[in-house]
């Protein structure tokens, strides 16, 4: 099996986004708005953490994005401040930190093989509406992704982005034929080493006339399939060298056919990316009814870890020069040399649950209090009483990155989460 780690793209399991890669949105001379309608949620009371607050707004490609617009008090917000002070930050834009060097190192090969054939786009505004995150790339009605459990909305119709995909039928109906879209995304998900809340992807999407594929003797269909992989495969040679590759046929709701490719790279099979030949559907609500067209998407950081050897998520986002200086423009798989070894310290919490509790609601509420600081919540028992009562038991660990953390911080942190737990989750401690 091969491995699946950190979010991929639109492209993947188990969600639909199906396991988390992506797409793109608008900009460059798109000039559109960062909302297409208004915005709200709840912010989290980060007691007793010593957090700096969010900035009142942020900037992000151009426009500025005010807090008030984002994180509201309002019954179909649930956007945290945790999540606000990601916006505007893009670390795919910064050309020493290796989600910069290995967006360019991606560029480098488009660039290469396709020479002034792709657009690019990586400065495109994460608030979208639910017509763009979901409608566009046929995203069934009842599909689990358009959940709040799963996605995170600013108002009943704006979300921000699930994936860059968001963007794809924007970019269409403005003209573009080619296009690399590169950005943050955000999912309300678990905590462990290989997933965070905010992470970043590029989605490629190439489409063709019928003289492109008419003279091939093959239909559209097969020829665009055929060049897709042509082109994935030389992409996967130019980042990881020559490794043995495999296509696993799949299924996407906005693709058909559709693929994985994995790769053999150190001992393991490892799923690189999600793909296929688009739906004729979503060229055909663009207007582009005689042509086909293939998609490919990626996450950045699933493939930037491999490539650096980063052990843990939570470090792409560490300003910490033990870390940043670490890398260097242009050097793609430098090797990250670990520079702490704190011990984390685990602490248990067991609680009755009620029919509304989710795993991601936990983790949302944990992380609001203890940040970068929490590593991993995990279930770890839980039992069915004979009144029909489920207990569960959560073990929560703590470790910084960057620090040894004291009993009395730990300590402190870990009644915040209970009691927060137990105030924002309504289930009974025990």
């Amino acid at each position: 099996m091969a491995l699946s780690f950190a979010q991929s793209t639109l492209f993947s399991k188990p969600s639909l986004f199906l396991s988390r890669n992506g797409f793109p949105n608008l900009a460059v001379s798109l000039s559109l708005s960062c909302f297409s309608t208004s915005a709200a949620v709840s912010s989290d009371n980060n007691r007793g953490h010593k957090w700096r607050q969010p900035a009142a707004s942020v900037e992000h490609g151009g426009v500025k994005i005010a807090k008030d617009d984002v994180v509201r008090d309002d019954p179909t917000n649930n956007v945290p401040d945790t999540i606000f002070s990601k916006l505007g930050l893009q670390l795919h834009k910064r050309d020493q930190h290796p989600l910069g060097i290995l967006k360019n190192a991606i560029y480098n090969y488009f660039d290469t093989t396709y020479p002034n054939k792709f657009d690019k786009f990586d400065d495109l505004c994460p608030i979208v509406s639910v017509k763009q995150n979901f409608d566009d790339v046929l995203v069934p009605e009842d599909h689990v992704s358009r959940s709040y459990n799963d996605t995170y909305y600013v108002d009943s119709q704006t979300v921000l982005r699930c994936h860059t995909s968001a963007h794809q039928a924007e970019l269409l109906r403005k003209g573009f034929t080619h296009f690399l879209v590169t950005g943050d995304v955000y999912r309300r998900d678990s905590i462990d080493s290989t997933h965070y809340p905010v992470f970043h992807q590029m989605e490629g999407f190439r489409v063709f006339n019928p003289d492109d594929w008419e003279a091939s003797g093959m239909d559209g269909t097969s020829y665009a399939a055929k060049d897709l992989k042509k082109c994935l495969e030389g992409l996967a040679r130019h980042l990881f060298g020559a490794v043995e590759m495999r296509w696993i046929d799949t299924y996407f709701p906005f693709t058909n056919p559709s693929f994985e490719l994995e790769i053999y790279f150190q001992e393991n099979w490892l799923e690189v990316l999600g793909c296929g030949v688009t739906e004729q559907e979503i060229l055909k609500r663009s207007g582009k009814t005689n042509n086909v067209a293939w998609a490919f998407g990626l996450g950045l950081e699933r493939l930037a870890m491999v490539l650096f050897d980063i052990p843990d998520i939570r470090l792409f986002w560490s300003t910490d020069e033990r870390f940043t200086s670490q890398f260097s423009k242009g050097q793609l798989g430098a090797k990250f040399k670990p520079f702490s070894k704190f011990p984390p310290c685990y602490k248990d919490m067991s609680f009755w649950i009620n029919d509304s509790f989710t795993e991601n609601n936990l983790c949302e509420v944990v992380r609001g209090i203890a940040g970068d600081l929490v590593e991993e919540v995990r279930l770890i028992d839980n039992f069915t009483n004979k009144k029909g009562m489920t207990s569960h038991c959560y073990r929560i660990a703590y470790r910084s990155m960057e620090r040894s953390l004291t009993d009395e911080e730990i300590n402190d942190l870990q009644w915040n989460v209970r009691e927060q737990v137990e105030n924002k989750l309504n289930v009974v401690l025990r």
